[in-house]
Order: structure tokens, then sequence, then C-alpha cells
């Protein structure tokens, strides 16, 4: 029987995702994060943060590659896989790391533009502004409105 190995984690990537293929043609997609965990002392709040290597494959590592980017929040459901190997000095050494099985990507905003950068309105098409017509027949229900509600 299996034992449980799930994980769920949450952060920021460090860096850009690197993609990266198998021998046998596989996508991996290797990503860094950043998890912050805040706990309270007498002087005030502590700061610890984790940093993992979260790998994804296949269509999941293609997806990670596109959308992940320094900074990003994600969070990701997967499983703990330890590496093993030994160094050239002869020394055994290892790695704990996360496989996604499941990420998501939180929300980017838009940078709101400064004011220098948008459009003068002489630059918006003709087309893009209201009839003279329309206009009128607002401004003539508006005041029909506004008298009603004064008198």
């Amino acid at each position: 029987m299996n034992n449980l190995n799930s994980i769920l984690i949450e952060g920021n990537l460090v860096k850009d995702p690197h993609l990266r293929s198998t021998n046998k043609g596989t996508q991996v997609c290797t990503m860094r994060l950043a998890s912050n965990r805040y706990y309270k002392l007498d002087s005030g709040f502590e700061r610890e943060v984790t940093f993992v290597d979260v790998d994804s494959w296949a269509r999941l590592a293609e997806t990670c590659h596109n959308k992940g980017r320094k900074g990003r929040g994600v969070r990701v459901v997967g499983r703990i896989k330890q590496d093993r190997w030994t160094g050239a000095d002869g020394k055994p050494h290892s790695k704990i790391g996360i496989v996604a099985e499941h990420v998501e990507f939180r929300p980017e905003f838009k940078k709101e533009t400064k004011p220098a950068e948008q459009p003068a309105p002489s630059e918006i098409p003709y087309d893009d502004y209201p009839e003279e017509e329309a206009v009128e027949g607002v401004m003539a229900l508006a005041s029909k409105e506004l008298e009603a509600a004064v008198f």
C-alpha cells in the first residue's frame, strides 16, 4: 500500500520558469518558489521564507512556462520527491523538491497607464465619438427628469 504523499504550497516565483526536454522529448518545467510564513515573537512579527523547486511535466510544463514569470503568485498541489546522487567528491547528496500535479496562477493586474501614455482626443478615431443627435437626446431626457424632480 502506498503512503500518503501530498503537498499544497502557495508562494511567489523567484525567477522565470525554465523549460527543458528529456531525451525522449517530454517537456519539464522547473520553477523556484518562495513561500512566506509569518509568526509573532515578543519583538513583533518575524518572517520565515522557504524556497523550494517545483517540477511540472508534459502539457502542465508548457502551461507553467507560458504563464509563469518572476514575482507571480502560484498555488501548487503535488507530491514531495527526494533526489539522491553522489557528487564528484564521492559524498552522497540529496535534495527535496515538489512534482506538480496541479498549478494555479494568481491573476495578473494590468498596470495603470500614465496620463501621458493615454491618447489625446485628437488621436481617437471619429467613429468612437457618440453622435451629436444621441447626445442631444440624452441631454433633453436628463433635463426633463431634472425638472420633474425639482417641481
